[in-house]
């Protein structure tokens, strides 16, 4: 979470979150980071009435991303190491796992025991008692992410498209009256992305059967944001 003198920044897990902060921090001069990966709900006091920002991606790239970046680390984070049992199953077997999380998945609970019992400061930092929130929800486990970071909807909290991120921040920065610099600028249109992971085109991940599991768990995000499979 970064907040402004006239906005907060919420940062949505493998949703271009990482390039914003660093973007934010580095260009605008009130910037500051007061927690990571940490819902609107905490959101300090003094700065409830500010506008929020935040992006969001399609749900079938969210996943292989999410697959690939932990499959290809020395120490795979705690969630995929249960949702994947060690790295024995591959991309469709995770996935499946990670989807049905909501839906009595035979494995929340040991997805909840693996992790933290309160906010920290880095990789998903998504505590016990949040992930459990989850539970007969129906959700995707990237819906379920993007209910618990952004709440409910209202006219205070913009979610953009991550796809067009580039453009839309620069133009949501001039939109509050922030002063766009020629390095900003530059820097949010050409410096690469981060904390990537490297994997072909997403459609190819998916059978007929994971893709529509896919868009019955994370209806949320497709309809809200108009998402295709293959787009």
């Amino acid at each position: 979470m970064i907040v402004t003198d006239r906005f907060v920044f919420l940062h949505l897990h493998k949703s271009g979150g990482s390039f914003v902060n660093e973007a934010l921090l580095r260009f605008v001069p009130t910037a500051r980071s007061i927690g990571y990966h940490l819902p609107r709900l905490l959101i300090p006091a003094e700065n409830l009435h500010l506008p929020v920002l935040g992006f969001v991606r399609n749900p079938w790239s969210y996943y292989v991303s999410w697959y690939n970046f932990q499959s290809q680390r020395p120490a795979p984070n705690a969630l995929f190491r249960v949702l994947s049992e060690n790295g024995q199953l591959q991309f469709a077997g995770t996935i499946r796992n990670m989807l049905q999380l909501g839906s009595g998945s035979p494995y929340l609970g040991a997805a909840i025991a693996s992790l933290p019992a309160s906010y920290g400061n880095s990789g998903l930092n998504l505590p016990k008692f949040a992930l459990a929130g989850i539970k007969n929800s129906g959700l995707g486990f990237y819906s379920f992410l993007y209910q618990y970071i952004y709440g409910e909807l209202d006219r205070n909290l913009t979610v953009q498209r991550a796809e067009n991120l580039r453009v839309t921040l620069l133009e949501y920065l001039h939109s509050v009256g922030h002063r766009v610099t020629a390095a900003a600028n530059d820097f949010v249109m050409d410096a690469t992305a981060r904390n990537t992971s490297e994997h072909g085109p997403y459609a190819a991940y998916y059978d007929d059967e994971l893709c529509d599991l896919v868009a019955q768990r994370d209806e949320l995000v497709i309809s809200r944001h108009g998402y295709r499979f293959g787009e």
